[in-house]
């Protein structure tokens, strides 16, 4: 029997002692990514947990912590919900032209507000220049938006 672990073509120990460094370099550097992570969203939720700092304040360059005024120009989908309900596939299929599907909600109740799917107020329909619009009547607390993401 031949050992062929003593030619070329094998990694000697030496190169697998190397390979094995830089792997856990790489490791160490993704937990360290993390954290860093971690402790910036951490950061981000104690400050606007802060009722003490108006929210011009919480956006406003902090020499202490995050400047958040980068966020301001990220898009965000805002979408008002007239109501829901739970139908059948069934039912789903025979709805054509005319049909009418009953909400969970009473005519006149405010909608709901919703950024990226987090509810943020409530508001009424209004026209304005022949288009639809909504007038905010109730704007949902930072304290319990906050609560919510939870």
């Amino acid at each position: 029997m031949v050992d062929e672990t003593s030619d070329g073509d094998a990694p000697d120990d030496e190169d697998l002692a190397d390979e094995w460094a830089k792997a856990l370099e790489e490791q160490d550097e993704e937990a360290s990514d993390e954290a860093v992570s971690d402790a910036f969203e951490k950061a981000q939720l104690e400050e606007l947990q802060d009722d003490s700092e108006a929210a011009p304040t919480i956006l406003a360059a902090n020499p202490d912590g995050p400047d958040l005024t980068v966020i301001l120009d990220i898009p965000v989908v805002l979408s008002m919900e007239v109501g829901g309900t739970d139908i059948s596939i069934r039912e789903l299929l025979q709805l054509n032209q005319g049909s009418v599907i009953e909400l969970d909600r009473l005519a006149g109740e405010p909608l709901d507000v919703l950024v990226n799917g987090t509810l943020i107020a409530h508001g009424e329909v209004v026209v304005v220049n022949e288009k639809f619009g909504i007038r905010f009547t109730d704007i949902v607390s930072q304290h319990e938006r906050i609560n919510n993401i939870n």
